[in-house]
């Protein structure tokens, strides 16, 4: 097992990253909580409840099943949460735990932000693109206008991370979290861009066992920015790389049709696109590329969706300002930067990027 500890302005927490933790749930929790609140999701339920629940044997514990998918990240799910933990009495001394991927994590940790103004927190993430959301207290639910637009900083109060949950995820759901490692990688440092690259060049490499091994490296890098920008007021935005385009896809192509991270490769190359459009450079788009679909990843916007669309979609970005694009570009692997870029250069950029 490795211990980490994410501390940043407003606190602390450790993160234990390992195999078999869930059933060691009561040994990773730090305080004495009057009541456990488990949320989970259909898929992971069946699976792993029941070993958090025996592990914390003795205590108070309820639990509350969402359907699978980010669908579920809406203000009617967080509505019926929030009164089944009401409903049961649960008071402010009482510990939401989030069982799942980052839907689950996401929707978990903004019903404990708001919940009697706001209780504990732990991510339990069960899925690789979760190694990303469990980690820096971005927590929040769709609106029908876009993603993420409802939420909250709120960080948890420990991460415990089985790895071992990797071995029942399905190939689509590796592929997608994957996508948010190699996102991690881009904007590290051109040695873990490689490294990762080397290490699993395709989707027959793309196994728990891999993937595992470059885990803490992605969380130590979120972990750096997040200690250093809590808030996302600097650096904090380079983790939003490809999301701007990524998010806008999957909206408009209807939550749920692609994954987060299959959104987000797309998105990742479009942002190497336009940081080469924007700066004069040459980046290794092609080699990218050419790595994602590999890997099995999408590389191009889904021919159902219009620049229009996603134009408009992308005013809907938290990082805009005055009605103006904001973007998260690349000088080189590991050099990013947020710029604001002319409309008229997104849209020349975006019709070509849709028709290659």
């Amino acid at each position: 097992m490795e211990t980490m500890t994410i501390r940043t302005q407003t606190g602390h927490y450790p993160i234990y990253v390992g195999r078999h933790l869930l059933s060691k749930t009561n040994e990773r929790i730090q305080s004495d909580y009057t009541g456990y609140y488990i949320v989970t999701d259909s898929h992971v339920a069946p699976h792993y409840l029941p070993i958090v629940e025996a592990s914390l044997n003795g205590r108070k514990v309820y639990h509350y099943i969402v359907p699978a998918g980010e669908q579920s990240k809406n203000l009617e799910e967080y509505s019926k949460i929030i009164t089944d933990m009401l409903e049961k009495k649960l008071d402010r001394l009482c510990c939401v735990i989030a069982l799942g991927g980052g839907v689950v994590g996401d929707l978990a940790g903004f019903v404990a932000a708001t919940c009697l103004r706001g209780v504990a927190f732990i991510q339990m993430p069960t899925t690789l693109l979760a190694h990303d959301s469990s980690v820096g207290g971005k927590v929040g639910i769709d609106h029908p206008l876009g993603k993420n637009l409802i939420g909250a900083f709120y960080p948890p109060a420990t991460v415990i991370y089985d790895t071992s949950t990797l071995e029942t995820l399905p190939d689509r759901e590796m592929r997608s979290g994957f996508a948010e490692l190699a996102k991690h990688s881009l904007i590290s440092s051109p040695d873990f861009f490689n490294c990762l690259r080397k290490s699993i060049p395709d989707q027959s490499k793309l196994t728990a066992e891999r993937v595992s091994a470059f885990l803490t490296r992605g969380i130590r890098v979120k972990a750096k920015i997040v200690e250093l920008d809590e808030h996302e007021q600097g650096p904090r935005t380079f983790l939003n790389f490809g999301h701007t385009l990524g998010h806008a896809i999957e909206k408009e192509l209807g939550f749920g049709k692609l994954t987060h991270g299959e959104c987000v490769a797309t998105g990742m190359i479009f942002a190497m696109k336009l940081s080469e459009a924007c700066f004069g450079v040459e980046l290794p788009v092609e080699e990218v590329k050419l790595w994602f679909d590999k890997l099995g990843l999408p590389v191009r916007v889904p021919d159902v969706l219009r620049a229009d669309q996603l134009m408009e979609q992308m005013k809907y970005d938290k990082k805009n300002k005055n009605g103006q694009y904001h973007f998260v570009l690349m000088h080189a692997i590991g050099d990013l930067t947020t710029r604001q870029v002319p409309e008229k250069l997104v849209r020349q950029t975006l019709e070509t990027f849709i028709q290659s």
